[in-house]
């Protein structure tokens, strides 16, 4: 049996649930207003063999993740993350990952980067069925057309990510 302990930390965006195991290790990052969102989630990772309990201090990775939006972009590339997920899934979390904070890059560019330019339906699921927003940054994956698409945690927020990182420019 997995345990998951909770931290959640007060952000611009709302209540951010953070869920690391005993080794520290990020699992899951989503929203207290998504929390269905993230059980679904959990289920499909972990299926019914996880526990979740209430942390009694701040996890390191829920510090990193404050300090990301207190201005240092690059505190969330110091999370170590461990979650499950097909082989394929893991190639493009892993490539999600190395897009740079202040840059974008869409389905398709993604899906030609990892070998495989038919697969951007591929790419698109694997990156809604990531469990760790924002720090696998799949708000940072934009439409063909440059403009914003789906976003597990809402746009409102992929709007906030993009502009807090200077991706975007605010209205």
């Amino acid at each position: 049996m997995l345990t998951l302990i909770l931290d959640q930390l007060l952000t611009p965006l709302g209540t951010a649930l953070i869920l690391t195991d005993k080794k520290g290790n990020l699992r899951a990052l989503d929203w207290s207003d998504y929390e269905t969102r993230l059980n679904r989630l959990l289920r499909l990772h972990y299926g019914k063999d996880y526990e979740i309990v209430e942390g009694m201090r701040l996890s390191n990775a829920s510090l990193l993740v404050g300090k990301y939006f207190a201005g240092d972009l690059k505190a969330i590339d110091k999370i170590k993350v461990e979650t499950n997920g097909t082989p394929f899934q893991k190639k493009v979390w892993a490539a999600l990952r190395k897009i740079p904070a202040g840059k974008t890059t869409t389905y398709a560019a993604l899906a030609k980067k990892l070998g495989a330019p038919s697969a951007v339906r591929a790419v698109g699921a694997a990156n809604g069925a990531n469990p760790v927003g924002i720090v696998i940054p799949c708000h940072r994956m934009l439409g063909t057309n440059g403009k914003l698409t789906g976003y597990g945690g809402g746009l409102h927020r992929k709007q906030y990510l993009l502009e807090h990182e200077g991706a975007l420019q605010s209205d």
